[in-house]
Formats: structure tokens, sequence, C-alpha cells
């Protein structure tokens, strides 16, 4: 079976990947000439774990390849998977815009019995109207399905996702389409992954509504942090405790700077929109993007808090991806923070292991850094604000050393209070109860 895959992100490139490894002649389509000359030479355009070896595997086998020429991958490919970017117009909204483009392209290159595979998180009743779309652009009478099948990778850990799913959402109209989408995830359904088949309304709601969800729990145990804070309790004896109900469990309950990259805050403006576009005021949505913001100002009012005044001060961050093992930045609660205090006349030196080249295209005036050392030399105060497991074990005595002020404002909780301060520093995490 020969698939092609629209779209060389996160989602289309690991997708591709992936499913070359399961054996299958899979040609990955983009419009950046440089990304594809890149991918052909075996170098990914994205940090993420054990993605660059598979690429080499699979190039090599002669499985996975790369081009600009949409029109020719269509026409060689039985399935067409579509992966590119639904970024939030400035509404909140879904940009369907690259969708569009790609089915428009689609259609004028179908030549024989196609499915189209909606890889992508789109608004409920996307999947129709890309049919529809093709349908009133395709120039002869080709037939073809429609299915959504919705990605649910984390960014670091994409490939095992991928390979280890907790489940697989297929919405499909005809049989025949059902039977070629099993055919694709044989391996998976092999090894006993879960398959949901239903309906593509429900498998484009069953994506928002994940993400929607996770997005609240955070949210949730970041207003609980918040609290403790005030009251003197300890947020992480309550999270441990929570997640022992498996009603609840442990996951995603783990305070912080608030959510970011590059689904959640996006996902959960889009559903917001959704509901308003079929006049429904979904209440929670609005509080957790408002309280999400919000857990941004709480970090700086905690550094103002350690500090005083901040203006003139030298602030060493640690860590600017939106979590840990990526790249990524879009969407960081890291840089919202960064951009607040440099507002507020601060003067910030960073590192992170990955992301600061990324950084550097936004933030140049920043004085990036080679190690966490040297971001702690003649600085004010500390802050981590990205869980990188190389953060859990600083020397602290050395960094107690290299800074101005002996402060760690920790907005990971990687640290014990009691632990810090008895190493002579002013601590302060979040929803711990010690400052």
């Amino acid at each position: 079976m020969r698939i092609a895959i629209i779209g060389t992100g996160y989602v289309g490139l690991v997708t591709g990947t992936c499913l070359s490894d399961f054996g299958l002649q899979v040609i990955c389509v983009d419009k950046d000439m440089g990304k594809i000359k890149q991918l052909e030479s075996g170098k990914i355009p994205i940090y993420e774990q054990g993605l660059e070896d598979l690429v080499k595997k699979n190039v090599e086998a002669g499985r996975l390849s790369f081009t600009t020429n949409l029109g020719e991958a269509v026409r060689q490919s039985e399935v067409i998977f579509i992966a590119v970017g639904t970024p939030s117009n400035d509404d909140g909204s879904a940009d369907l815009s690259q969708v569009e483009d790609a089915a428009q392209e689609i259609a004028q290159n179908i030549d024989d019995y196609k499915v189209i595979v909606n890889k992508c998180t789109v608004p409920v009743g996307t999947a129709r109207k890309i049919k529809q779309f093709i349908n009133e652009c395709k120039e002869n009478s080709s037939p073809f399905d429609i299915v959504s099948n919705p990605e649910f990778l984390r960014e670091g850990t994409a490939v095992y996702d991928f390979t280890h799913p907790d489940k697989i959402v297929i919405g499909y109209e005809s049989e025949k389409s059902k039977k070629i989408m099993q055919e694709i995830y044989r391996p998976l359904y092999l090894l006993n992954a879960p398959f949901v088949f239903t309906t593509l309304e429900t498998a484009e709601m069953i994506k928002y509504a994940c993400n929607a969800f996770l997005a609240t729990k955070i949210t949730f145990i970041n207003e609980i942090a918040n609290l403790c804070d005030r009251v003197g309790a300890d947020v992480h004896e309550i999270a441990k405790a929570m997640g022992m109900d498996g009603r609840i469990s442990p996951k995603f309950l783990h305070p912080g700077p608030g959510f970011g990259g590059s689904c959640f805050p996006k996902d959960v403006r889009a559903l917001d929109s959704l509901a308003e576009s079929h006049e429904y005021d979904f209440k929670l949505t609005k509080a957790v993007l408002d309280v999400n913001h919000r857990q941004r100002k709480i970090t700086v009012e905690k550094i103002e808090n350690m500090l005083e005044d901040i203006s003139g001060k030298t602030i060493a961050v640690l860590g600017l991806a939106f979590k840990q093992n990526t790249d990524d930045i879009r969407e960081s609660p890291a840089l919202e923070i960064i951009k607040i205090l440099l507002e507020k006349g601060s003067i910030v030196k960073c590192f992170d292991p990955m992301a600061m080249e990324n950084t550097k295209k936004i933030f140049p005036e920043l004085i990036y850094c080679s190690n966490e050392y040297e971001t702690a030399e003649g600085s004010d105060a500390m802050v981590i604000l990205t869980e990188w497991n190389q953060f859990r074990n600083l020397n602290l005595s050395r960094i107690k050393k290299l800074l101005k002020n002996p402060i760690l404002i920790d907005m990971r909780n990687l640290y014990e209070p009691e632990k810090v301060k008895k190493a002579g520093f002013q601590y302060t995490g979040i929803g711990r109860s010690i400052s």
C-alpha cells in the first residue's frame, strides 16, 4: 500500500515515518524545499526523541521518501493523510486554510479511488466540508472516501505514542475505507491496541474533548496549588492522594506556570469558538483559558515577592521550551513570563538544552548561556520554568556561590523546599507553602 502524507511537521513526519517502519511505502509532502532537502539527507527539522534514526533507517530501506510535488504524491498513493497546521485565528477559531489548500490540490489530482484521511485537529463538521469541497473541485468522477483519524501524540514521546497508542480513533462512512484503515494500522491491531470506530463528527469531537479535559486538569491543580500557597497546604501530597482515586488518575496533576505548546491552547480556544458558533456558552473553556493566562502573572508575582523591585535585576531562567524533551516554544509559559520580565525592566539570562535557537528568533536580546551554572553567575535569582531532567539535580552549593542572592523560584516543584532551605536558599515553589 502506498501512502502520501501532506505536511512534515510533528504529526505528519512522525506519522509518515512510523507507517513506513510498519513496512508501508510512504511519501511525505511539503511546500518547503529546504525542509525536504534536509529530510532527504536524513536530518530532521524538529527535535523528537528517536525520530531522526527512524527517518534514516526507512529512507535507506527505500520505504520513506520526500517531495514537494503534491500532485504526483496523490496520484501515486491509495491513501492520503492531511497533516497540516490548524493554528488559531484572531477570534480563537481554527484556521483551516492549509487544510483547504491541501484538499484543493488533492481534488485536482484524484485519478482513481482514494481514501483521504484528516489527521489534523479540526472543528466538528470539517470532514464533511472537505468532502463537499473536493467534490466541487475535482474534474472527474473518481470516487473517494473521507476518514477522520485524529492524532494523540505528545511532543517528546511522539514515536512511542504512535507505536504504543492508548487508542486509535477512526471516523468513517464506508466499510471499504474502514477496512483500509484497519490494514494500515494492522501492526498495532496485532498488539491489541484499542480501536474506536465511529462517525466523522464524533471522531473530531473526541480529539477536542480529550485535549480540553487535560488542559482543565492542569488548570485545576494549578488553582489548588495557588490556594495551597495561601492556606499552608502541600499540593504534592494533595495531587498524590487525588491520583490514588481511580476515577481521577495521577496524570496531568502537576502544578506549574500553566500549559502551552501547539495543541492545548489552540484546541481549547477552538472548542470555545465552536461552542459559540452553535450559540452555546461553554463557560469552562473560558475559565481554563483565563486561569492559564493568570498563571504566568502569578509566576512573575512570585519573582517580585522574592526580589521586591525586579527592574534592573538579572533573572536566570532555566527552561524555554513549553515542556521537556522538545525544542518547541509555541505558546511556552516561559516565553510569556520572560516577556513580562523584560517589560518590567529585568535583564534575562537563560539556558535550555534544545530550545535556545528557536527562542533567539523571538528574543534576540536575552543573554543565552551554555549551561545552568553560567546562567546563574551574577544573577539576582534563578527561576526554573521547564522540567528538564538535568535541572532536577543541580549542584546547589555551586549555584549558591554563583548567584548574587541565593534565591530559587522553582515553578516546576523539582526540589523539596526543606532541602533547599537547609542549603541556604530563599526558596519558593508553587503550592508548597514555604517561601
